[in-house]
């Protein structure tokens, strides 16, 4: 009697656990719409600028690709996505989201037909927004043009290839918890916090993620790494040893020259020039926020960004570690030949366009040589929206013993008592992972 009873007890556990399961891994679908819905000008009008604040143009379109039609691929440590189509095309965008659809996406990640999103959409921070904000965006998407565009599959490794796994990567970091403001801040202070939690979801890239994909809680905003490029810590920027003031942060920002510091490059140049697009008055909101942080405002367990200059191994190397004068030689003979037009002592640019020395922006005082040398090689491209700065790319013009005398040069006059190590291995690596995509 007594075996018998555990064996039922037992059973029910079982089944129950297989039905928790199963909800977890399963979402209803919802209808779709009938017809396209009304789309209201003045609400489509602010999610116009949502849009922008979220950067959404910048993933769902890809280069020659028609506008927010998607295909963007997306290399992941867990594989290669594409961005989808959400224009309101019916068969291919989001067309067919009803409203509901569309704020469950953002808010739970869940697509119309029930299929979980993967995270690289990054509605963790969308969870933040307003109801209006949401409902404003989805106004404007359904007011632009549709496109018949299908993403290609993606191509994901064992077990992420699994969607319904995604719900359990929720229950650890997916918190629908949106943004109040705070009473005892200014309204462009939690303005700016709104933007840079929510929409901007800032945190996607500039926090570390662990292994499993999740961002680091308790390193919020302390630094990562994103297509090859650092994408620096944003605490502490006001207390280095080259602080960012309010007036600079906002130059960059908005996709200008800021003195002392340069210009956006690499994936956060599309990001400025989105911001671009707004009122000043979110950038200085942005601005306003970012540098209240320090190193113990979000976290006591949040890393300091670090003196400027601190140069990883170079303490403990001492003079072995210093760049020899015929190397120092060479980067200086190349930074005449290649740079010095535009960025030299007395080169027009330099009043024109506001380009600063090369030996005091963040790429040469930064502790990785890694944004220097991806933007030597790389270079920064023209765009066709305003404003617009130019940087041609040296991939092909200069070989790794060139850059790395280069970058040495540069980092000497930077900070010369803390210069970096293996430039040329770097160089070398950072060259054949951009060679790879």
């Amino acid at each position: 009697m007594r075996r018998g009873t555990l064996y039922r007890a037992a059973s029910l556990i079982v089944v129950a656990g297989l039905i928790v399961c199963a909800a977890m891994l399963w979402r209803p679908s919802i209808d779709p719409l009938a017809q396209a819905p009304a789309v209201d000008e003045a609400s489509a009008r602010r999610g116009a600028r949502v849009a922008e604040q979220g950067d959404c143009a910048v993933c769902h379109t890809r280069p020659g690709g028609a506008y927010m039609a998607g295909g963007l691929p997306l290399v992941t440590p867990f594989g290669t996505l594409y961005t989808t189509n959400i224009t309101p095309d019916r068969d291919t965008g989001i067309g067919s989201w009803p409203p509901e659809a569309f704020v469950r996406a953002m808010r739970h990640g869940v697509s119309r037909d029930g299929h979980f999103l993967y995270p690289a959409f990054p509605y963790v921070h969308y969870s933040k927004m307003s109801d209006g904000d949401i409902s404003d965006v989805y106004a404007y998407l359904m007011s632009v043009d549709p496109v018949s565009a299908r993403a290609p599959e993606n191509h994901m490794m064992f077990p992420m290839n699994f969607r319904p796994l995604v719900s359990f990567w929720n229950l650890l970091f997916l918190r629908d918890d949106r943004l109040t403001d705070l009473p005892d801040r200014s309204a462009q202070w939690n303005r700016g916090r709104y933007l840079v939690e929510g929409a901007g979801h800032c945190s996607s890239c500039h926090t570390p993620l662990n292994f499993i994909g999740g961002e680091k809680g308790s390193e919020h905003l302390g630094g990562g790494l994103v297509d090859g490029w650092n994408a620096p810590a944003l605490t502490g920027m006001a207390q280095r040893s080259n602080p960012w003031t309010a007036e600079q942060l906002v130059t960059y920002l908005r996709a200008g020259v800021a003195g002392h510091h340069g210009a956006a490059a690499g994936p956060m140049l599309p990001v400025s020039l989105s911001l671009a697009q707004l009122p000043e008055a979110d950038a200085q909101a942005i601005a306003d926020y970012l540098l209240s942080l320090d190193s113990n405002s979000l976290d006591s367990n949040t890393p300091s960004s670090g003196p400027d200059c601190e140069a990883t191994g170079a303490a403990s190397a001492g003079a072995a570690s210093r760049v020899s004068a015929p190397a120092l030689a060479q980067g200086e003979a190349l930074f005449a030949g290649a740079c010095a037009g535009c960025h030299g002592g007395g080169a027009p640019m330099r009043t024109i366009d506001g380009r600063p020395g090369l030996s005091v922006v963040s790429a040469a005082t930064a502790s990785d040589p890694r944004n220097l040398i991806k933007t030597i090689l790389d270079g920064i491209p023209m765009s066709d929206r305003a404003p617009s700065h130019y940087m041609p790319p040296f991939a092909d013009t200069l070989d790794d013993a060139h850059i790395a005398a280069l970058a040495g040069y540069l980092r000497n006059q930077a900070c010369g008592a803390a210069p970096w190590r293996d430039l040329q291995q770097t160089v070398n690596t950072l060259r054949q992972e951009g060679q790879s995509k």
